[in-house]
């Protein structure tokens, strides 16, 4: 079974290039990750300042990887989540 992440972050008013920056850093150096199988963000054409990241890594160890890892810290929480005016994020396993 797969670890799924579904995330969503809303940038605070004026900052959406910063966090846009960070997430296009952020996904080919994620998707390069041992236990990534998939990573995409997507912004929402009618909420420029919604985001949101689907990814699915091969268990629970390895998303825990990604969240540890040097990169996440320097453009998730060190550039991204600080001008967050929301995030939510929700955990699955696959099915079969």
């Amino acid at each position: 079974m797969a670890y799924v992440v579904s995330a969503t972050w809303v940038a605070e008013p004026g900052q959406e290039s910063v966090v846009l920056d960070a997430i296009e850093k952020l996904t080919p150096i994620s998707r390069a990750e041992p236990g990534n199988r998939f990573y995409q963000a997507y912004q929402d054409p009618a909420e420029p300042s919604t985001f949101h990241l689907f990814e699915i890594y091969d268990d629970e160890d390895a998303y825990k990887a990604h969240r540890a890892s040097e990169h996440f810290e320097k453009y998730g929480f060190g550039q991204a989540i600080p001008v967050l005016a929301k995030r939510e994020r929700a955990f699955y396993e696959t099915i079969g």
